[in-house]
């Protein structure tokens, strides 16, 4: 479970972080320009996002969702469902094409290329990535994460170090840069609210891609407690060179070339990933939720949402973040307060299937791991819990067959694991009535029990 967990935190840092992170620039208009309140506007920005990490997760987890309007649609009225998931459907589409224009900039910073050239070098690696399934993209995108860690930390710790101005001169220097909104705290707020309005979608998502809701939600846990360090001393560094670097595009990178010339051709790279994991996560996620109804239109949608997308992105990439992101942000703090407030009235249910879940996958493995013993009263306890489960039993034998799959992989040779495993299709688990009754009316399957 640890690996699982860890997969899914890097994955979900890879999300909420973004682009506008990781080139300094959200950091900047949302944080920086506040002075030195804006450091306490990052620490409360991070301690909200553990919260709404761990939420956002474990639900898409809870429900295996394939696609937000999943969540949304169970755990709010029918109206509010639909204008947050059009909410969301506009975020992911305007934070993609945001993504496209940061691209162009981090390459005319870097390397001179004309600001149509970056990015329709990403639109292209968008497009490849997209033929790609949920699995590999989570993992493309959990990849790439360490490395902005890495040269994050060692920009602040430079410009900390090396900061020559005092707190007047860091200060007006902080109050030129146009900032997101009004107060520090209002910043704190609606940039977490900005944070999951894009990454709630592609978290869902990879939350429902968990079996068990508790490697979810400590995935979303272990991963807003690294965004909150990560928020938190990312605005202390850019502070304390505020005076330097406050109007340039792409901040974090003329931190990095101050340090050495060849860590900056590495940091625009890096940070080229880092759009590349917002871009294909907006995307993706777009493409998901508009062809729920017809899964075989997903490439063609999303290809087109891509294309689109690169025509917004000539509109620049500070304006756009500081025009589009607010808007989002003021639409995300609704949209956390629904699911903070669902999540924590289902912890109870949340739980109990969190344990059901374990037991199931357990007696899973010992069905079809060839060295382990699998009794008739373990087979009655299997139909037991799998009638309780609040998921399909389709859904269910098509989720833990992948896990025990892998388990067993790891235990023996990867052939004898596919031919151990049976398809899903051939998993037989016992079918309830209640599973289809609850995939239509949640309440009907609660009644049931």
């Amino acid at each position: 479970m640890l690996k699982r967990t860890m997969s899914t935190a890097m994955a979900f840092v890879g999300i909420v972080i973004g682009a506008g992170f990781a080139t300094g620039q959200e950091v900047l208009q949302y944080f920086v320009s506040h002075g030195t309140m804006g450091i306490w506007g990052a620490l409360v920005s991070g301690l909200v996002m553990i919260a709404a990490g761990t939420a956002s997760l474990q639900l898409g987890s809870y429900f295996l969702a394939n696609d937000h309007s999943v969540v949304l649609r169970r755990i709010s009225h029918p109206v509010v469902a639909r204008i947050l998931d059009a909410g969301v459907l506009i975020t992911l589409f305007c934070t993609g094409f945001v993504m496209f224009a940061g691209a162009g900039s981090n390459m005319q910073q870097q390397f001179g290329w004309p600001i149509w050239a970056g990015s329709l070098m990403m639109l292209i690696l968008v497009l490849l990535t997209g033929l790609l399934n949920v699995d590999k993209v989570t993992n493309v995108i959990g990849a790439i994460t360490p490395l902005i860690i890495v040269f994050v930390a060692m920009a602040v710790i430079y410009a900390i170090i090396n900061s020559d101005a005092d707190t007047a001169v860091l200060n007006s220097a902080a109050s030129e840069i146009n900032s997101a909104t009004p107060n520090w705290l209002l910043s704190a707020l609606n940039y977490v609210g900005l944070a999951l309005m894009m990454g709630s979608s592609m978290s869902i998502i990879i939350g429902g891609n968990n079996f068990n809701p508790r490697a979810a939600g400590l995935g979303g846990m272990v991963g807003g407690l690294i965004y909150g360090v990560m928020m938190l001393i990312s605005t202390w560094g850019l502070y304390s060179v505020v005076n330097r670097v406050g109007q340039d595009d792409v901040p974090m990178l003329t931190i990095v070339n101050m340090i050495n010339p060849t860590l900056g051709l590495i940091m625009s790279i890096v940070i080229i990933g880092m759009i590349f994991n917002t871009a294909i996560s907006m995307f993706y996620a777009f493409g998901k939720r508009a062809t729920s109804s017809k899964p075989k239109l997903f490439y063609p949608v999303f290809a087109v949402s891509c294309v689109i997308g690169w025509g917004c992105s000539f509109m620049g990439f500070k304006t756009l973040v500081g025009v589009v992101y607010p808007i989002l942000g003021y639409m995300g703090i609704f949209l956390a307060v629904i699911v903070g407030g669902a999540w924590m009235k289902s912890l109870a249910k949340i739980r109990e299937e969190r344990n059901r879940r374990e037991k199931i996958h357990e007696l899973v493995r010992r069905k079809l791991d060839p060295n382990l013993r699998f009794s008739s009263k373990q087979a009655r306890q299997l139909q037991r819990y799998t009638e309780e489960s609040v998921l399909e039993t389709e859904r269910i034998a098509e989720s833990v067959r992948e896990e025990v799959k892998e388990e067993i992989a790891s235990a023996h040779d990867k052939e004898t694991a596919e031919d151990a495993v049976p398809d899903a299709g051939d998993l037989k688990l016992p079918d309830h009535a209640g599973h289809r009754q609850y995939a239509e009316d949640p309440d009907a399957a609660d009644s049931s029990k």
